[in-house]
């Protein structure tokens, strides 16, 4: 090892000033210093979180900062940022239990309380029950319960701490990278690298006590919903889409037919809307439409409909099946609200994130895929199977799942560009 001077120690690491807020190029010391602590600045913890990960995290922010000293540093917090995955739902799972006692079952069926004041004290406990199993989720099942960071990540979905299809499909991988940490050898991580790690684990503590992250990757917060004017010509060449509010003072260069919708705002999907298909990535709701512009702006002053925010996690989507043919997905309201033909085949109610998510997941099970499970959480996609059959007991699988199962009517109206998606059938 090169013994260095305080000067050397306190010079810059030029690998560091690589990388600037607009991809690599070079930085000046003192501005790279001031980006990379503004880097982790923003990523703060809800005032809920257990104070040990609270200190733990901020040690990991203290020792990105310094990376701009030694590069090596930004490898060293990575790692132990993906350790610090399991720490936060050790802490999650000891403030969990008001009364400090957990009932663990063992294989044979016999019952012991453990107490929990602090996580290793616990897993201490757990180790000397053969085969144990805890409660979990508002039914309070038995499950198999190590201790460790899967079985800890299964605790916290069902018990809701932890939610999203996306995200869970994403906890394998989590796994294997907190093991690597552990156990891996040489590496060297970028800056960006270990920003993106910390990011994702200021998301996942958050969300642990209580707080979506706005605008997240892994855990984010209900999105808000606009009303928003689509429109085109009538030969399809001229599409537009925006906020309904200027519908009454914008001019169009040629006459368009307009719909009227409740929607994310910066959904890149918007222009394939179906108002009976879930074809958009966030869940979208049909209003009024289509006519001419003025015919909007009148229905817009006569109701004024409101914005609102839309939480698409675990949201619970139907679709239907025809021997080998898959429909698009539909909410259930809509599915409800079909005539009694429409409602013939086979129907799967499909928890996912995103609404063509299941799409692809039933396509994988009618072709019989391998790998793509028929019932509950698929470890190929992002999506969990709650029911298959006729559209009655699916239906009920689909409101026990949180979903809203109202009979909603809308007129089979859609964009242009969403007519391509429909098969004849539809």
């Amino acid at each position: 090892m090169e013994i260095k001077t305080l000067e050397q120690l306190q010079a810059v690491d030029e690998r560091t000033v690589c990388f600037t807020p607009w991809g690599l190029g070079r930085m000046h010391a003192e501005d790279s210093a001031d980006f990379q602590q503004r880097v982790v600045a923003r990523l703060e913890l809800a005032d809920e979180v257990a104070e040990s990960t609270r200190n733990k995290f901020e040690q990991l922010r203290v020792g990105f900062s310094q990376g701009v000293l030694c590069y090596e540093l930004f490898t060293l917090v990575e790692d132990a940022a993906l350790l610090t995955f399991e720490q936060a739902l050790r802490d999650r799972f000891a403030a969990h239990f008001p009364d400090n006692i957990v009932d663990v079952r063992d294989r044979r069926g016999r019952h012991h309380q453990l107490t929990v004041t602090s996580y290793p004290d616990f897993y201490k406990q757990l180790r000397n029950v053969a085969g144990p199993e805890i409660r979990m989720g508002p039914a309070g099942d038995w499950e198999r319960f190590n201790g460790m960071l899967g079985g800890l990540l299964l605790w916290a979905r069902r018990e809701g701490l932890l939610r999203g299809q996306r995200a869970r499909s994403l906890e394998p991988t989590q796994r294997e990278l907190r093991n690597m940490a552990a156990h891996g050898s040489y590496h060297l991580n970028s800056p960006v690298d270990s920003a993106r790690t910390l990011s994702d684990l200021a998301e996942l503590i958050n969300h642990l006590w209580g707080r979506p992250t706005p605008g997240g990757r892994l855990y984010p917060a209900p999105l808000k919903r606009d009303i928003i004017a689509i429109g085109w010509s009538k030969s399809g060449h001229t599409t537009v889409a925006g906020l309904a509010e200027h519908l009454a003072t914008a001019k169009d260069e040629e006459p368009l037919a307009y719909l009227l919708v409740r929607a994310v705002a910066d959904d890149p999907s918007l222009m394939q809307f179906d108002a009976r298909a879930a074809t958009t990535v966030f869940p979208s709701e049909y209003l009024w439409g289509p006519g001419t512009r003025a015919e909007a702006v009148t229905w817009l002053d006569a109701n004024q409909p409101e914005p609102d925010r839309c939480d698409h996690l675990d949201q619970v989507v139907l679709v239907r099946s025809n021997g080998d043919q898959v429909d698009l997905p539909v909410h259930p309201q809509i599915a409800a609200g079909l005539a009694p033909q429409q409602q013939r085949g086979t129907w799967y109610a499909v928890r996912v994130d995103q609404a063509l998510d299941a799409l692809a997941h039933v396509r994988a099970l009618v072709a019989t895929e391998p790998g793509h499970e028929p019932h509950g959480e698929c470890q190929q996609c992002p999506a969990e199977t709650l029911a298959t059959g006729d559209i009655a007991p699916v239906m009920a699988a689909a409101q026990k799942g949180g979903a809203v199962t109202t009979a909603l009517h809308v007129p089979d109206v859609r964009t242009p560009l969403a007519s391509s998606f429909r098969c004849p059938a539809q």
